[in-house]
């Protein structure tokens, strides 16, 4: 039986992040909304509860039945998590006199406790809260102090849990709380705290790993499938092509790929996926429905028009595609399964903690009915790190594993205004340009980033403390944008020009729910703007963006 530790979701904008960490140290975890914990899951070894937006003390504030799992399982609170376990046990928690945000060091901890084995004295944590408890239930025990934050940290043995229970239970495990947050980077020991609380308090085997869910999911594929036939939409990017060559293993050339150019690819990308498909032995279909594409967009200015306008023919397209294929099968090895590369962001963004759709996602909703398919997604557990760590257990190429994140509408949310194949190329070179002079641009790196790079799987040798990498594998995703409702004055030779400006957009992020604008080399920006304005008629001004998310999205439209 696979082990793993629920993550009930307070609201918090880090609870991904726990997510990835408990995922990092080879445990399965699964992120729930807070009143959605499953009963009798003998699968289920610890539970954590995630920070939250909320106060304790808000009317709309989010609580759990503590009793679910209080005293059966080992429990972490963290924040919000922390701060409604004492409120609710009987502790107190009051407003800060000022919001507790930022860095800050254990000056006491308790290295004898388990959840601190390990750790050092004065260890850097990082907080985030308005309230502090300024006590702790009877029964309870701190473990860990900042100069401002008296309980940091605390616990309750497991031999005192179930007096906290009414009625009292048998059962006891034990129930610890931090008021910071050990899932992010500026918490310098929090692998090591998740560890301890993962691996050594709940008992975590440590089975998860790339190389054991290939295993165990082609199994599952295979038991799943059958005889029949599968349909995949193949977009270029890493997800699509991890499910592919993940259920290529599974059923063979029983799958059958659809990969569809709405004309606003990246330059040559249609021809270069496509070989790279090949390479892979997969069974692909490519399907150029360009013209289709630009005549239906032909005016349209409006950003969500444009969206709602591609996504229209794309499933038109790939809809009629489809069927031409499952008309062409009948009784045993039909078609009767649809593929998509939803991963497990894609579900959880999906729903908020209350169960309601906040953000929808083109492999989240279901299938057209008229296609009366049933759904295939192997990779809905993953996160996208994880995705890649699969890609390349399955010995897939390494361009393909780091592809940047792609819109699903292409070059068309790029280019700012109407669509027209002549802007199209105009951006195509210009993010040619861009694009390889990051992969061409080495960068040494050395200390906590080198492990950081060399942890995220990026092929990469170090040498003396360092290591070389490119500027597009530290990055997590970049473009440029073309401005083609704004013209500006420039000078080529002896003629004044009148043309478009182009904005490069690069950012860093673990999971596109925030995003910081990257620190680009001077010199690489000088050469690649220096580039495009000497090589892309239609361009004469290069503009850098350099704002994060939040405020800003990532794409511009």
């Amino acid at each position: 039986m696979q082990q793993k530790i629920i993550i009930l979701d307070f609201g918090s904008q880090t609870t991904q992040l726990i997510g990835r960490r408990v995922r990092e140290l080879d445990t399965f975890c699964e992120i729930l909304p807070y009143n959605k914990f499953p009963k009798d899951d003998p699968s289920v070894i610890g539970v954590i509860l995630s920070g939250s937006p909320y106060s304790v003390h808000d009317p709309e504030a989010f609580q759990v039945d503590l009793s679910q799992f209080v005293g059966r399982l080992p429990v972490l609170g963290i924040c919000y998590g922390a701060q409604f376990i004492s409120h609710t046990l009987g502790g107190k928690v009051e407003k800060a006199d000022s919001r507790e945000y930022g860095r800050a060091h254990l000056e006491t901890v308790d290295t004898s406790n388990p959840l601190f084995k390990g750790f050092e004295q004065h260890s850097q944590v990082w907080m985030s809260h308005g309230d502090t408890i300024t006590a702790i239930p009877e029964g309870f025990q701190v473990i860990g102090s900042t100069k401002d934050v008296k309980n940091a940290a605390f616990y309750c043995p497991a031999e005192a849990v179930s007096s906290l229970l009414s009625p009292l239970s048998p059962l006891s495990s034990p129930l610890f709380a931090v008021q910071f947050h050990p899932e992010v980077f500026h918490t310098v020991q929090g692998t090591q705290l998740l560890k301890n609380f993962v691996v050594d308090i709940c008992g975590s085997r440590q089975e998860w790993s790339a190389a054991s869910f290939v295993d165990s999911t082609v199994a599952e594929l295979k038991q799943q499938l059958g005889d029949d036939r599968v349909i995949l939409g193949l977009s270029g990017g890493v997800d699509s092509s991890v499910a592919a060559v993940l259920l290529n293993r599974a059923i063979g050339d029983r799958l059958t790929c659809i990969f569809v150019d709405h004309g606003m690819l990246r330059k040559n990308e249609f021809t270069q996926v496509m070989d790279d498909y090949k390479v892979l032995g997969l069974n692909v279909i490519g399907v150029d429905a360009s013209e289709k594409f630009f005549s239906d967009l032909a005016g349209v200015t409006d950003p969500e028009q444009k969206r709602k306008i591609i996504g229209r023919d794309f499933v038109e397209v790939f809809n009629g595609k489809a069927k031409e294929l499952m008309v062409t099968s009948e009784g045993s090895g039909a078609y009767r399964w649809l593929a998509q590369g939803t991963i497990y962001p894609d579900r959880i963004e999906s729903l908020n903690i209350t169960g309601k759709v906040i953000k929808s996602h083109h492999n989240v909703g279901g299938l057209p009915k008229e296609m009366h398919l049933q759904l295939c997604e192997p990779l809905k557990w993953l996160f996208k790190d994880e995705v890649r760590r699969v890609g390349r257990q399955l010995g897939m190429p390494e361009h393909l594993i780091t592809r940047h994140p792609f819109p699903g509408p292409g070059l068309a949310v790029r280019i700012l205004g109407d669509i027209t194949p002549e802007k199209v190329r105009i951006l195509q070179d210009a993010d040619d340009i861009y694009i390889r002079g990051l992969r061409d641009y080495k960068v040494k790196l050395s200390g906590e980033e080198a492990r950081r790079v060399l942890a995220a799987g990026i092929p990469a040798n170090m040498q003396d403390g360092a290591i070389e990498v490119s500027l597009y594998d530290q990055i997590w995703q970049a473009g440029a944008i073309l401005l083609s409702t704004v013209r500006s004055v420039g000078v080529m030779g002896d003629e004044r020009t009148y043309e478009h400006p182009v904005a490069l957009r690069a950012v860093t992020s673990t999971d596109a729910m925030t995003a910081d604008w990257a620190h680009l080399p001077y010199d690489f920006m000088a050469k690649v703007s220096n580039e495009i304005i000497n090589k892309v008629r239609g361009v004469n001004r290069v503009c850098y963006d350099i704002s994060s998310k939040p405020p800003a999205t990532i794409e511009w439209e």
